[in-house]
């Protein structure tokens, strides 16, 4: 059972507290542009497996390319399951959506995104961002490339963050459907 959201990231800075010697004042550079992409990520919470994958866009299409790709870098199909939760997002819910074989999709109530533990990876995503404009989109998307690779490299940070005590242990890896 694996969990898959999406956050956008762009050129409007993220600012975070910081500490100052006595009588300084923090000071933070801004530059307002309205430029951004989009992350995907797909977690395991049990062993802190991640999976990212950024894009332009969301939509209906570009959802069914990247579970496609999930699919094929997972190994599934007819021998092998996954179960994916996700939220109520249009192009999560779509008619058109196209599933690959042995992918099942397990959407949350409306509203909770307490729920989805993968909310629980943008803040450790966006750490790494904090305090610092972008002047070029390309340059904020290597930084969070790098981030992401670093959380991939360290599960652990992964799994205590996102592996709630309610989330269902898996069944074995190889589940055969005949």
């Amino acid at each position: 059972m694996w969990a898959e959201d999406e956050a956008r990231f762009g050129l409007l800075p993220t600012y975070r507290r910081q500490w100052t010697p006595k009588g300084q004042r923090v000071t933070a550079s801004s530059l307002r542009k309205y430029s951004w992409f989009y992350l995907f990520a797909f977690i395991h919470p049990r062993t802190g497996a991640l999976l990212c994958w950024r894009t332009t866009t969301v939509s209906t299409a570009g959802m069914s390319r990247l579970l496609r790709a999930l699919a094929e870098e997972l190994g599934l199909g007819p021998q092998r399951h996954l179960v994916l939760v996700v939220d109520k997002a249009g192009w999560h819910q779509s008619k058109q959506l196209v599933l690959p074989d042995g992918l099942h999709l397990a959407p949350l109530p409306a509203y909770s995104p307490e729920l989805q533990p993968t909310e629980r990876v943008w803040p450790l995503v966006r750490e790494a961002l904090a305090n610092r404009h972008w002047s070029q989109l390309e340059a904020l998307g290597d930084k969070v490339d790098q981030r992401c690779q670093y959380l991939m490299e360290h599960p652990e940070e992964i799994q205590k963050n996102t592996c709630f005590h309610w989330w269902p242990a898996d069944i074995p890896a190889y589940v055969s459907t005949s």
